[in-house]
């Protein structure tokens, strides 16, 4: 049988048409490397138009490919692209903090694809940009305000181009953002940023971001996701943001006299340029460094934020340092200085707060600030005081700065010895000098109020009343944390009289002498000193000062006064 013969007309038309594919590719190839100079000088113009500035693009390329869902399309990639700051009406570029000219937005390279087919009167979707290197600077809003009068007269662009572009997705990696501030002696506020996704990036329109940030002081990682824009040209500053953020493990051990592992969420609105913030923080073991006890630390808070320098201010902070209840509102701004470079560096934070404990344990804030493993009282406080922490490099224990007044309520000493002589003076000031000896030993709860300054390590109280049961105490004097060594002197006013106090043969014979100590509607009132250290207190009867309002001088040996 004779073999068919196999017409070979369809292998010439499959050649054919491979060559004729081939062939359309090369002269797509070619058209795309041909259209690079007109495609690049329109990116240039588009950018230049929308920020009204001069545009700097050192490569640009296209190339075809297929996407990965099988797309035909253009492959874009720049190198090297600068956006410079806008000009003024004289055209002038606005100069950012007084240093060399920068430019508003630096980018190391971008890649992108764009389909090949187009329908007129429809936006032109790029499935995804990829940036590298990106930098940002916002200008301070008087430099850019300079060019707002130009933006308003600018005629419309003469690019004969007029199609919307849809950007579904911007990937970025090694991003960064600074915040100029128009405030004299002022560094910018400048975050680095790891990754960073765009959304639905479109002219005129917010676009949703997802950012992952390194905190650099406290170190620490912050997730935010929300919206940004649309973008104001005229002050990127005010440009609307609003979004949620978590940060994660900040190490506050990087601000000297403080510990700590933190933890935040909270929400943010407004401008880059007036943020309010509602957030939460918590840090399961607070601590003063230099006493080392940790301690829980609950914040709530509302607060105002510069984005420009980082300055907040407190609207207020809500708080719970273990058992205890404060608030504290004020501003938190930075502090530069001048160094022997010349050059503005940060020397830290001026922090000036209202603070007010309004449901507190002082045995809460004795283990945040002594070293003692027990409290040396505790007892229900209240206290209302303006704190001021000044910018150094001394600890925060050495700068910190209290001033107000307070109630010491239900105060109860640790010490049996303390305790003691608090319950021997509350039973001799009654006249009860039978309950002495007696085994049931009542616990006598201490009541104190009084005014205090705390600066530079010394405790200074001007006016302090303590109040046991049958005496008041009025001292006034200091106590140095360095050494916790005490100073007071005052009086002491019992409700009994000195024969009473003293009782027995030997109060018959003091008899005589008790008017001669009767003052003020008290039984008895006598000059007292309070020294020695937090450890072992000295409490004396100030003999050279009977009758004298003028406090014991310090060098003054004082007698203690011996137990009974």
């Amino acid at each position: 049988m004779p073999r068919r013969r196999i017409p070979h007309w369809p292998f010439w038309a499959g050649g054919v048409f491979l060559a004729l594919l081939a062939s359309v590719v090369i002269l797509l190839a070619i058209a795309a490397h041909r259209a690079e100079p007109f495609v690049r000088k329109q990116v240039i113009q588009a950018l230049s138009d929308r920020f009204h500035a001069r545009v700097e693009l050192d490569s640009f390329h296209l190339s075809l490919g297929n996407t990965l869902r099988g797309e035909w399309g253009v492959w874009g990639e720049g190198k090297g692209l600068r956006i410079w700051p806008p000009t003024d009406s004289e055209g002038a570029q606005a100069s950012l903090s007084n240093s060399p000219v920068q430019p508003l937005i630096k980018l190391d390279e971008f890649h992108f694809h764009a389909p090949l087919h187009y329908t007129s009167g429809q936006p032109i979707h790029i499935t995804q940009i990829r940036l590298k290197g990106l930098d940002i600077r916002f200008p301070p809003r008087s430099h850019m305000q300079k060019t707002s009068e130009s933006e308003n007269n600018a005629k419309p662009s003469s690019s004969p181009l007029n199609v919307s572009v849809v950007v579904d997705a911007v990937d970025c990696a090694d991003a960064r953002l600074a915040m100029e501030t128009d405030k004299p002696n002022k560094l910018p506020l400048e975050f680095a940023i790891s990754h960073l996704r765009l959304r639905g990036v479109r002219s005129n329109a917010p676009m949703e971001f997802d950012a992952q940030l390194e905190n650099p002081k406290p170190p620490g990682l912050i997730h935010s996701t929300g919206s940004f824009g649309p973008w104001v040209v005229a002050d990127p500053g005010s440009s609307p943001v609003r979004g949620d953020y978590t940060f994660d493990h900040a190490d506050l051990s990087v601000f000297r006299g403080i510990a700590g592992i933190l933890d935040s969420t909270g929400h943010y609105q407004g401008t880059l340029r007036d943020l309010t913030v509602d957030g939460q923080t918590d840090t399961p073991d607070f601590q003063l460094s230099r006493a080392g006890h940790a301690m829980p630390l609950h914040t709530n808070f509302h607060a105002r934020v510069d984005g420009t320098n980082g300055d907040t201010w407190l609207e207020p902070v809500d708080a719970t340092l273990g058992g205890s209840h404060f608030t504290a509102q004020g501003p938190i701004v930075r502090v530069l200085k001048t160094g022997d470079d010349g050059r503005l560096h940060s020397i830290g934070h001026d922090i000036a707060l209202d603070v007010n404990v309004d449901r507190g344990r002082i045995e809460d804030f004795l283990r945040l600030a002594t070293d003692s493993s027990t409290p040396i009282l505790d007892g229900d406080v209240e206290v209302k005081a303006q704190l001021h922490i000044p910018p150094g490099m001394a600890p925060v224990h050495e700068r910190i700065a209290l001033k107000g007044n307070f109630i010491l309520d239900q105060a109860e000493f640790s010490s049996l010895q303390v305790q003691k002589r608090i319950r021997e003076l509350s039973l001799r000031g009654q006249g009860k000098l039978d309950q002495l000896k007696s085994e049931d030993e009542e616990k006598i709860k201490s009541h104190v109020a009084g005014d205090f300054s705390l600066d530079g390590g010394v405790l200074t109280i001007p006016s302090v009343v303590y109040m046991v049961p049958g005496a008041d105490i009025h001292l006034h004097g200091t106590y140095r944390t360095h050494g916790n060594t005490l100073d007071f002197t005052g009086t002491a006013m019992m409700q009994a009289t000195v024969s009473q106090m003293v009782g027995g043969w030997k109060g018959k014979l003091l008899k005589p002498a008790d008017r001669f100590f009767k003052k003020n509607g008290a039984g008895t009132e006598i000059p007292i000193y309070v020294a020695g250290t937090r450890e072992k207190p000295q409490f004396g009867f100030d003999a050279a000062h009977l009758g004298s309002t003028h406090p014991q001088r310090p060098d003054t040996p004082r007698p203690e006064i011996a137990p009974r």
